[in-house]
């Protein structure tokens, strides 16, 4: 018995577009809040260093520093300090609002916490000048057993550094006098017969000191002719030689080569620090500190010397392929906005690419589906008539076939989809007339 029924086809079958979207829906929304989640915040307009005592070179340096960053957009804070080891304590301490500093080498195991602490790079060397008032040329450190020594304020890297050496060469609290003055107070006081020895370093002293001391008479200026040893010994130290005239060519200052010795001063920095902001710090540290000076040759520094601090993985990436496009070739904050919307895009367009190839497939699957799944009752169907049915059960039969076609014909299905649908109708009707053969038979 045929069946007469009015065929509604439409458009899109909506319950299988939105099987089909929801979960791809919800993957893009679980990428975007991962993206989100771990992407870096926008760069600050304000970052901290902390520098040195007013008018060291440190201090001078981070000025140096606060104009070039002003040129972006940035705002540099500085925070004197007492020097290199202040400094570290600082950047150590999460109470201090401190975000980089100079620091000067071989103090890394006097902080607890600085193993946390990155490295932007290594920026300059701080050569320790150590005067003293003495009849004769003094050979070695130990001579100055017994005198009183300004060997820089607690919470200097000078101060520190003079230590170690002195205690090398069995000077001590014990057998001499310590005071702690540094830079120009420290000059002023081996000027005026106060103390026999000063230890002066860029971390507590302005160069100016340093030049007017090795320019005054009755003061000398210590030859490190040990200076190998030391660099053995102090790992962190690095020797330099001083030719004659090198400081004055008139005066021929100094009259013969001098050994120094200095540790390496690094930019050290919080490892939250914005990866945009080191990439502009690293610039900033080779305009100041990219020429030529007494002690290093042009575009020695800033470089990826690692020593007591891990270089930064934002800085490891700039020394190998520079600032990103965005940031050469855009202002600041411009760059900073596509930078984030490249993060997030990207991975995006990683999920939304393939799914716009799968999701009209995985459509179409799901439409053809619901007519597959008719097929699985009429090979049912098609099975039992094959049996040798009696009457009534090829009645039975027949009532289910016209409820099958019934289902069919009441799926509604995009017209795309019709030929499915008539080529189904089309078996159902083979079954049909093969159990109305048996019948008549």
């Amino acid at each position: 018995m045929a069946l007469s029924f009015k065929f509604k086809f439409a458009r899109i079958s909506w319950r299988d577009a939105w099987a089909t979207l929801i979960p791809v829906a919800l993957l893009v929304v679980l990428a975007l809040w991962i993206t989100l989640k771990f992407v870096q915040p926008a760069p600050p307009d304000t970052i901290i260093i902390a520098s040195g005592p007013e008018g060291s070179s440190f201090a001078s340096f981070a000025q140096r520093y606060q104009k070039i960053l002003a040129r972006q957009g940035v705002k540099l804070r500085i925070v004197p300090s007492e020097g290199s080891l202040d400094n570290l304590k600082r950047l150590a301490d999460p109470k201090h609002a401190v975000d980089i500093g100079f620091v000067a080498g071989g103090l890394a195991g006097q902080v607890e916490g600085s193993a946390e602490l990155d490295s932007l790079g290594s920026i300059f060397y701080a050569p320790v000048y150590v005067f003293y008032r003495a009849p004769k040329p003094l050979q070695r450190l130990s001579a100055l057993e017994g005198r009183r020594i300004a060997l820089g304020r607690e919470g200097s890297g000078t101060h520190v550094l003079a230590a170690a050496l002195l205690r090398a060469n069995g000077v001590d609290e014990k057998n001499s006098k310590f005071v702690e003055l540094d830079g120009k107070a420290a000059a002023d006081a081996l000027l005026k017969k106060e103390v026999d020895a000063a230890f002066l370093a860029g971390d507590s002293a302005a160069f100016a000191t340093i030049r007017d001391l090795i320019r005054t008479d009755g003061i000398r200026l210590f030859d490190f002719n040990q200076g190998e040893a030391y660099v053995k010994r102090f790992r962190y130290l690095t020797r330099l030689d001083l030719p004659p005239g090198t400081l004055d060519l008139g005066k021929n200052l100094p009259p013969e080569t001098l050994t120094l010795l200095a540790p390496t001063v690094e930019l050290v920095a919080r490892e939250s620090l914005h990866p945009a902001l080191s990439d502009m710090l690293i610039e900033a540290a080779r305009e100041v500190h990219g020429r030529s000076t007494l002690f290093q040759k042009a575009g020695e520094f800033p470089a990826p010397l690692e020593h007591e601090y891990r270089i930064s993985d934002d800085a490891q990436r700039y020394y190998k392929s520079g600032k990103t496009f965005a940031y050469r070739h855009f202002p600041f904050w411009v760059a900073s906005l596509i930078d984030r919307i490249v993060v997030v895009v990207v991975p995006l367009m990683v999920i939304l690419i393939p799914a716009f190839n799968i999701v009209p497939r995985l459509y179409r699957w799901r439409v053809i589906q619901r007519v597959y799944r008719r097929y699985a009752e009429l090979m049912a169907l098609e099975r039992a008539a094959f049996n040798d049915p009696d009457r009534k059960e090829r009645a039975e039969l027949l009532r289910r076939l016209d409820k099958l076609e019934e289902a069919v014909i009441k799926l509604r299905l995009p017209g795309s989809f019709a030929d499915q649908v008539y080529l189904l109708r089309n078996h159902i009707g083979f079954v049909r007339a093969r159990l109305s053969q048996a019948s008549a038979q």
